[in-house]
């Protein structure tokens, strides 16, 4: 639904960022629970005709007086920390300042910022009908707050309840949200009636936002952090971005010829891949917070000979007994991508974490507030430990893929790509990338193909490896008995927790039949999730 407006902004003369903005404006209308205002956002942009690379960190900050001496004086502890709803695990909301930055320092500039967001207030205001993903999605959240002793606020409900698949659902405090967003720009949303309506919500509910935490927030325009594998390069945004857990991830598979030989999702490759994530995860959830606030060692980590030391912890035999960091010397979200005629890329990703964050509605705004205070630690010697001002480790991840060019070259864009959802984002990216590379998968293949994920358990303290339904009963088996705890298969809608991607490629790079030495193809191919209610379109 949402989608339709990427070509109308496209026709009238916007180029890649200001469509994508215009969908992550859409699916926060059409998808409130993943994604919205309330939320925040990332964006990584390929200038076509410089060749450049940029990236706008969107994320906000905790609340100034949000300090570890604050919440154990309200009796919250690493061990008992306080609900994932709770209102003190409201950050501020990053992602309209992030629609206005990315539109101003990207956009072609032939269109406002309100005709960008014309098309969502229009679908806000008059209505639509609610996608069945949805729709399973909204239901589910809205449940899952009332367990936790939350209501959901009622502009995002119908006569108290989720809406019902195919019901139409309008939203006159979001269009009226975004209209304001789009006439006053940020000072509209950080300042004034929108701001103050999220600070009475957080307030009465026992946060301690300030009208300044929210006026004083600003993006970060960042350089990326890259690697490169056999002739690709692959491009994400640095801390507090996880991105570096997918450049860590394919370091360290770069050690390992045989994942082709291996085949696709079979033992051995499986069980490479389920080590390299664990390693790499321990790395990041050890080394990955705020930059400005405790010195992250980026380039020491993506060092090749780190991640071949890494490596050669995997025994093809038998599962890690234990996976430690490696010593240094010193939920739910959207994703999309567009690649527009101009050959600009837009990559970009909006979420409110967990299904409409901490479930608080502002008054007449029409959207829920995040939630993404809940991944701060509460431990005083964890580098994503919580304090004022601080932005929060993050799982929402864009990626580009460019050719390896000579730094003289300006390098050439081959997909814009992501794969939603929490730590299971670096693992997709690294999964879609190797059904292309190795296995020659066309982009709708590399996103349909059963997926891995890894996931450590603190319940148990145990590594979890989920495989989805096509994966083998003899794989599964043969992974149980060199040590894995395998939960197999993960089927229906339980398939949400493998993310849900979307893949824009420029040329059919990945066919491994062809010979593209002389003719470089501007073809686009794109691909959609069959996990999510998206498709792929052009014009």
């Amino acid at each position: 639904m949402g989608m339709c407006l990427c070509p109308d902004v496209l026709k009238r003369g916007g180029n890649a960022a200001d469509a994508a903005v215009a969908i992550a404006a859409a699916l926060a209308v059409t998808e409130p629970s993943s994604t919205g205002p309330g939320g925040d956002a990332f964006c990584l942009f390929y200038n076509g005709n410089t060749g450049e690379i940029r990236g706008i960190n969107g994320s906000g900050r905790s609340a100034r007086a949000q300090t570890l001496d604050f919440l154990e004086g309200r009796g919250y502890t690493a061990e008992a920390p306080p609900s994932a709803f709770d209102a003190l695990n409201v950050t501020v909301p990053g992602a309209p300042a992030c629609w206005c930055d990315t539109v101003e320092l990207f956009g072609s500039h032939k269109l406002s910022l309100l005709e960008v967001l014309s098309g969502a207030v229009e679908l806000a205001e008059e209505g639509f009908p609610v996608a069945e993903i949805a729709a399973h999605q909204w239901a589910t959240w809205v449940a899952a707050l009332r367990e936790a002793g939350k209501e959901l606020g009622g502009d995002l409900l119908i006569d108290g309840h989720a809406p019902k698949c195919g019901q139409v659902f309008k939203n006159p405090g979001l269009a009226r949200t975004m209209k304001e967003l789009g006439e006053g720009g940020k000072p509209a949303f950080y300042q004034g009636r929108v701001a103050q309506a999220i600070i009475d919500v957080i307030n009465q509910n026992g946060g301690v936002m300030t009208l300044d935490d929210l006026s004083s927030h600003n993006s970060e325009v960042i350089t990326p952090i890259s690697t490169e594998y056999k002739g690709v390069r692959l491009w994400e945004l640095p801390p507090n971005s996880q991105g570096l857990t997918a450049l860590l991830l394919l370091n360290i598979l770069e050690n390992f010829p045989q994942l082709k030989a291996a085949g696709h999702n079979s033992s051995d490759y499986i069980h490479i891949l389920v080590e390299a994530v664990r390693l790499a995860l321990s790395d990041a959830l050890r080394y990955l917070g705020d930059p400005h606030h405790v010195t992250i060692p980026v380039d020491t980590l993506l060092d090749k000979s780190y991640s071949h030391q890494r490596a050669q912890c995997i025994n093809m035999d038998r599962a890690m007994e234990r996976v430690e960091p490696g010593l240094m010397t010193g939920s739910d979200t959207v994703y999309f991508c567009v690649v527009d005629s101009q050959g600009n890329a837009c990559s970009f990703v909006n979420s409110t974490y967990m299904g409409f964050g901490s479930g608080l509605v502002p008054k007449d705004c029409g959207f829920s507030l995040q939630n993404r205070g809940a991944s701060f630690s509460l431990r005083h010697d964890d580098v994503n430990c919580v304090a004022g001002g601080k932005r929060p480790y993050h799982t929402i991840i864009p990626a580009l893929l460019t050719d390896s060019a000579a730094t003289s070259q300006k390098p050439q864009l081959l997909a814009a790509l992501g794969v939603m959802g929490a730590f299971m984002q670096p693992q997709g990216h690294v999964q879609v990338l190797l059904n292309m590379m190795e296995f020659g998968m066309n982009p709708q293949q590399a996103l349909d193909a059963p997926r891995v994920y890894v996931q450590y358990d603190n319940k148990t303290h145990r590594w979890l490896v989920n495989l989805e339904e096509g994966v083998d009963h003899e794989v599964a088996e043969d992974l149980r008995r060199r040590g894995h705890v395998v939960n197999w298969p993960i089927t229906g809608h339980k398939r949400s927790q493998f993310g849900r991607g979307q893949i824009i490629t420029v040329g059919d790079w990945w066919n491994p039949s062809e010979c593209h030495t002389n003719r470089p193809s501007r073809v686009l191919w794109a691909g959609s999730d069959p996990r999510g209610d998206g498709c792929a379109l052009g014009y």
